[in-house]
């Protein structure tokens, strides 16, 4: 065995007991007995891979510290499911290396097949509470997102006074999030076989709607200018739908890009056709705050 291919090994190795590791502090913080189990699992196999490929290195890397405690309080704060996947996808950057030794060690190409498909079967059987309401979060998001910028947007060329827009975008902000919470409550509660709690499915569209409220309304709050708080809100709007789009894509296995074109494209759609509208009503009413 070449030197180049047995170090290919031995950062197989240090991968494979480094999360390891992070699945076996998830598993001691993890209080639903089905995730546990399936962590355990995915976490027994990990340690048996490591111990595999030392058949050929004859050596035993330890973990990434860092890498581990990163991804632990990654699922902390962003749970489970996002953690494992954002690891898994680290991991993908390292098969190209696999292809390497499968070609070179035929036996291990086993252990390859089983790194990639035994483990995507594990982790589909994990059952996480946010990943479960992820619809309430997107619609309460995407229509505080899209009415809120769409309002502020008007309400700045009607009226010119950012104090008056931000409290005109508070009091409609949080009447929104009443209606669109009251909505999701009786809409998950009238689907006949839904599991999830239509309590808990409000409560996730409301908070959503009045934190994204927040961010939107904020620069009216602090700064003079309407024109320039508008830009701000545009640009929170841009940032809180790159970071949801990002943390739905890896969490859910889906396009990243085409989930944040469609989001940005229809508020930002709204919020220019909502900017002339305001530009007609001021010229047509005579509007001067």
């Amino acid at each position: 065995m070449d030197d180049s291919l047995r170090q290919t090994l031995v950062d197989a190795q240090q991968n494979e007991i480094t999360e390891h590791h992070v699945y076996r502090n998830l598993v001691r913080r993890e209080r639903d007995p089905h995730n546990r189990e399936v962590l355990e699992r995915i976490a027994d196999d990990e340690l048996r891979h490591y111990e595999f490929w030392a058949d050929y290195t004859g050596r035993r890397p330890g973990p990434q510290k860092g890498t581990v405690w990163k991804f632990v309080l990654i699922a902390r704060l962003l749970g489970l499911t996002f953690a494992i996947k954002l690891m898994e996808k680290g991991e993908e950057r390292a098969e190209r290396g696999y292809e390497r030794v499968a070609r070179a060690l035929p036996e291990a190409a086993a252990i390859v097949k089983d790194e990639n498909e035994h483990e995507n079967e594990l982790l589909a059987l994990i059952d996480e509470e946010r990943l479960r309401y992820v619809g309430s979060v997107v619609l309460g998001l995407s229509d505080a997102l899209v009415e809120l910028t769409g309002a502020l947007a008007g309400l700045t060329l009607a009226l010119r006074d950012s104090r008056l827009i931000a409290v005109i975008g508070l009091i409609t902000g949080v009447a929104a999030a009443l209606s669109m919470g009251a909505s999701e409550y009786l809409s998950t509660k009238a689907e006949e076989g839904e599991t999830k709690s239509p309590v808990k499915a409000a409560v996730y569209t409301g908070v959503t709607y009045i934190m994204t409220v927040a961010v939107l309304i904020t620069p009216y709050l602090l700064l003079g200018d309407p024109l320039a708080a508008l830009g701000l809100t545009l640009t929170g709007a841009l940032l809180i739908i790159l970071a949801f789009s990002y943390y739905v894509a890896v969490a859910k296995d889906l396009s990243f890009r085409r989930r944040f074109l469609e989001m940005a494209g229809v508020s930002l759609g709204v919020a220019a056709v909502s900017f002339g509208i305001g530009y007609v009503v001021r010229g047509v009413f005579g509007v001067d705050v």
